[in-house]
């Protein structure tokens, strides 16, 4: 298990959005990030923007191909906003290119599918849980 951060000693745990459309990977994902302190929504689809413009997380993990969106274009626009480019978004892929899709993209990090759940917590913490 992932060791203690400062989110989990200060109170308040930080909020995090998980939007993919595969199954097993939010459940799996999800889980991993609420046992190590994090509040955690999902999204499927298009359904994501609309989550966040209503209750903005403190981070994004993103899919690139979702649903028949694409998660890049969706960066993209999040990026764009006053109210959301401040979000910290990490995109999720199982492509080959995901580094160069996700710099494309304006994105904060990237995740290569399949990633490990130490990988994902050390990428999460770099940017909700800085060190003093």
């Amino acid at each position: 298990m992932y060791t203690m951060t400062t989110k989990q000693l200060s109170g308040k745990p930080k909020r995090i959005l998980v939007a993919d459309d595969d199954v097993a990977i939010v459940e799996s994902t999800c889980m991993v990030l609420r046992e190590n302190g994090y509040q955690v929504d999902s999204a499927d689809d298009k359904e994501a923007i609309n989550k966040m413009e209503k209750s903005l997380p403190d981070l994004l993990l993103l899919d690139i191909w979702m649903s028949g969106q694409d998660g890049r274009e969706i960066c993209k626009y999040l990026k764009s906003k006053e109210l959301t480019r401040h979000i910290p978004i990490i995109l999720i892929s199982a492509s080959h290119d995901i580094a160069k899709s996700a710099k494309g993209a304006g994105s904060d990090d990237f995740l290569a599918k399949p990633y490990g759940m130490y990988e994902l917590l050390e990428k999460v913490a770099k940017y909700l849980d800085p060190v003093d």
